[in-house]
């Protein structure tokens, strides 16, 4: 497991969440001005100097659940509000395009390029805003400062985090499917040819190398595809336009965007979600989690008129109707949470959070809910 993917997760997720709020909201008709303060909040949350101090932390990969409930605050740090089943959709959608991204990457080192080009957007939706936008830039060059050095086996090992933190996730989406991209049963169908990148052989040969590292014996294999081999160092990136587009906005086009689980007969309205293995004390542990992180308290809006709710249905019926079918380990309840000055009872507090988490499922990055993300969002 690297130690450097969640930044790169975070980032990647929060720019397909942009993608996606920006074109719900010109698809609802929201007012210009809101829409634009909904997508400057978010922005301003995403990359404040602090939180982003801690993200870029050398540091395991957080739990679903805690990714979860990240994204699922920095949503709401607007006007804006989402319902339960649209928050769903919402991270479903974010989560499978994300995960077909890293698919596609040729090269795990395209992964860098593909978080690029999220950047690229982010810097375009925040282009009115010079204060948002130096705080995209100077992200952008964390991210350059970080990454650009890392070794080839390095980008590998981020990859393969990546994989195993997506492995269990079979989200059919409708964009996906219409484009024939993704099966039925939630799974993408990926290319069997076009170049491989610079530098790197056509598959179809197996070597065989002696502890002295000379080679000892060669074995072909059919490779099942059509591969040919790239002429010079950036040819892919340039004739082949999959790495080219990975990351940019495919809401760009509206269109509607349904979600819906791998093998359900279900109508394409309704929205479930794959189950994984449940954890009995999921509601106790991330109630105990919100007690810790405290004072983020969600903007209620003071009229009518401030506030607004954003639906990732087309319909508010549609909406009801994926609520009501909502799995039960999605329930959290936790909702406007005090927090407390307090720091014997923090202390107590993170006693009990010790008792409730599983052998094994805290990580060196995790130790202490105190000190992750979600603790940072709240001195926000």
């Amino acid at each position: 497991m690297s130690s450097r993917t969640l930044p790169l997760l975070f980032i990647n997720l929060g720019g397909e969440m942009l993608y996606i709020l920006d074109q719900r909201l010109r698809a609802q008709n929201i007012p210009a001005d809101k829409a634009k303060k909904v997508m400057n909040d978010i922005i301003t949350t995403m990359f404040h100097k602090k939180f982003l101090e801690e993200l870029f932390k050398p540091q395991e990969l957080y739990s679903k659940k805690t990714l979860r409930t990240v994204f699922d605050r920095l949503a709401h740090a607007s006007i804006m509000r989402l319902n339960q089943a649209s928050m769903d959709k919402l991270y479903d959608l974010m989560t499978m395009a994300f995960k077909y991204q890293v698919l596609l990457c040729p090269r795990p080192k395209d992964i860098l390029l593909v978080s690029f080009n999220h950047m690229d957007a982010i810097k375009d939706f925040a282009r009115e805003s010079p204060s948002i936008l130096a705080q995209v830039d100077e992200t952008y060059q964390q991210l350059i400062e970080m990454y650009t050095p890392l070794s080839s086996g390095e980008f590998q090992l981020i990859r393969q985090t990546l994989l195993i933190f997506f492995q269990d996730m079979h989200i059919r989406v409708s964009i996906f499917l219409k484009d024939k991209v993704q099966n039925s049963n939630g799974r993408f169908v990926l290319p069997t040819s076009g170049p491989v990148p610079y530098g790197t052989q056509v598959p179809g040969l197996i070597r065989m190398f002696s502890c002295g590292g000379d080679e000892m014996s060669r074995l072909q294999f059919t490779n099942g595809g059509n591969y040919t081999s790239a002429l010079r160092e950036g040819c892919f990136d340039i004739c082949g336009d999959r790495v080219t587009k990975l990351g940019t906005n495919m809401y760009s086009v509206s269109r509607p965007v349904e979600t819906h689980m791998s093998g359900t007969s279900k109508s394409s309205a309704q929205h479930t979600k794959v189950n994984t293995a449940p954890n009995p004390l999921a509601k106790e542990e991330l109630n105990l989690l919100a007690r810790l992180m405290g004072g983020l308290e969600v903007q209620k809006p003071g009229n009518a008129d401030s506030g607004f709710r954003v639906n990732l249905f087309a319909t508010d019926e549609e909406e009801e109707e994926a609520l009501i079918s909502r799995p039960d380990e999605l329930s959290y309840g936790v909702i406007n949470i005090q927090a407390t000055k307090d720091k014997q009872a923090n202390a107590e507090l993170a006693k009990i959070m010790g008792e409730f988490s599983e052998p094994g499922d805290q990580s060196p990055g995790t130790s202490s809910k105190g000190d992750d993300l979600l603790a940072m969002m709240d001195s926000l």
